[in-house]
């Protein structure tokens, strides 16, 4: 068997660990996708009325009147989605400090096994889950009166940003998670890319912010993601954002990486 069969073969089995996990305790998996959809029903119905009355600043989305909840529920969707991709991203931090703070991985360590698979596991895992909960937000935005235009090839570019930038968050919150000392301390860690869509475009434009919240929402990475992500939904102008948004999922995804192996290599069993 070559190394990387066995290391196919063993990422797999830890793949299974994870989903198991997932089966056994669904109430982590529904309070991450939980609170992206409580965010967008608040956000909607709460403040819809008034963020959507701005002049002609929300980029109304087809057949919608200005001024409308529905107007701001099509400009707010891409920036929810991020959040749900953020939350689940979370999720992986809070497990991977579970693994090393209990013990697990101290035996997996004595185990002939890939190295590399445990923490490949705690990836694919999440990639799964952070899929299916945009799927699910998705639904309920639809349900509520989201209506893309997007046509087969802009859903399948907006799905493959989205994997991008699951599996750059993803691999940022297992350093995360790798990094903190106690559970409690990962599950706080994460929360900056929480915070990080209101500090962007995703619920008012950037033109509106003061100047040095504008600044900074105009050059952080989730700006351009979301506007990629609104311009393959919506047919908005998308101009150099998708460069950008490609360019930050890819630095964030190799420094993100190389970091968690780095963690992962060095540390011995907690």
């Amino acid at each position: 068997m070559t190394t990387l069969t066995r290391a196919a073969r063993d990422s797999g089995t830890m793949l299974g660990r994870q989903l198991r996990h997932m089966l056994r305790y669904p109430s982590m998996t529904l309070m991450l996708v939980g609170m992206p959809i409580i965010l967008l029903l608040l956000f909607v119905y709460v403040f819809g009325g008034a963020m959507g009355a701005g002049p002609g600043t929300m980029g109304a989305g087809p057949g919608t009147a200005s001024g409308s909840r529905t107007e701001y529920l099509h400009y707010v969707i891409p920036g929810i989605v991020l959040m749900t991709v953020a939350s689940a991203a979370q999720g992986t931090a809070i497990s991977v400090a579970m693994d090393m703070t209990e013990g697990i991985v101290a035996r997996f360590r004595t185990m002939d096994i890939a190295r590399v698979s445990v923490l490949t596991g705690h990836v694919v895992g999440a990639l799964i889950q952070s899929m299916l909960s945009v799927a699910l937000v998705l639904l309920v935005a639809v349900l509520i009166g989201f209506r893309p235009t997007a046509t087969l090839g802009e859903w399948l570019a907006a799905a493959g940003l989205l994997l991008l930038v699951s599996f750059a968050l993803t691999w940022l919150s297992v350093a995360l998670g790798l990094v903190a000392d106690t559970v409690e301390t990962a599950s706080n860690t994460p929360m900056g890319l929480m915070l990080l869509p209101f500090l962007s475009s995703g619920f008012v434009p950037t033109d509106t912010l003061p100047v040095v919240l504008r600044w900074f929402a105009e050059y952080q990475p989730f700006t351009p993601i979301i506007e990629t992500l609104r311009g393959l939904l919506l047919g908005t102008e998308i101009g150099g954002n998708g460069v950008l948004a490609v360019a930050w999922c890819a630095g964030i995804s190799l420094a993100a990486y190389l970091w968690a192996k780095r963690l992962y290599n060095r540390d011995p069993a907690r």
